[in-house]
């Protein structure tokens, strides 16, 4: 579980997180929405330590971050998993190379021992019969899993997105969904996805948390998000043609 009190962070005299507190639960999705330049990109940075804040407090299983000692830092880091918006997936390394990085970076098992790992994850994203691909011969659907299995190869406790749907198209993106909400169910994880993507609200949100200006406007179930009467929820909502008609709907089912 993570623990959000009441964090702030300032860019000179931008502030651009506003003292945003709220939760996130072992073994559920948990969606950070809002339009661009709400601060979910540094509001997951926060999270992830490689911001220091400047005021509040993130709470990892009950320990303070401020608490922990260098080397409890490097050990927190090691139960982080990341999957960036572009997969920032290695060129020059193949595509079991790439899933093994972070075990040479935080374990000191063998060669053997990690590529076992590598390929064990690659099996569970369905891409065991890629391991020796390079990423350029990769399509973007087959970039994310890499990603995603290098996220889960080293157990993490936590496992973070950011926008994971970005530049694909709805049906490979509803398969990230899935994949995301599949493990974050088998390995109990606490996962946290930054997106504008509503499609992902709809289908793997079991938390959301709406951002604007650095504020928490709202946090809420996927379910309830649809009953929202905050306006900027709902223009944020209702933003495209879909939605609005969605929108509408429920308007006539509840008059």
């Amino acid at each position: 579980m993570i623990e959000v009190k009441d964090i702030r962070k300032s860019f000179g005299n931008i502030e651009v997180l506003k003292g945003i507190s709220t939760s996130f639960e072992r073994g559920k999705t948990s969606l950070v929405i809002g339009q661009s330049g709400s601060g979910k990109t540094v509001f997951i940075k926060c999270l992830l330590g490689l911001h220091n804040l400047d005021g509040g407090e993130i709470v990892y299983d009950g320990k303070a971050l401020s608490k922990y000692r260098d080397e409890e830092r490097s050990d927190l880091r090691a139960e982080m998993g990341m999957v960036f918006q572009g997969s920032a997936l290695f060129d020059s390394m193949n595509i079991v190379e790439n899933v093994m990085f972070p075990l040479k970076m935080f374990t000191k098992q063998s060669k053997s021992e990690m590529e076992d790992r590598a390929n064990v994850v690659l099996k569970r994203v369905n891409l065991d019969n890629a391991n020796l691909k390079m990423p350029s011969e990769a399509s973007g659907g087959m970039q994310k899993r890499v990603a995603i299995a290098r996220a889960i190869v080293n157990n993490p406790k936590y496992l973070f997105c950011d926008e994971p749907n970005s530049g694909l198209d709805p049906k490979t993106a509803m398969v990230i969904d899935n994949l995301i909400q599949e493990i974050t169910d088998e390995y109990n994880i606490t996962t946290v996805i930054n997106t504008h993507d509503m499609n992902s609200v709809m289908e793997i949100g079991q938390k959301i948390v709406f951002l604007q200006y650095g504020i928490k406007e709202w946090e809420g179930s996927s379910k309830n998000i649809f009953k929202s009467d905050n306006e900027a929820v709902t223009n944020f909502v209702y933003s495209s043609d879909l939605f609005k008609k969605v929108r509408q709907m429920y308007i006539e089912e509840k008059y």
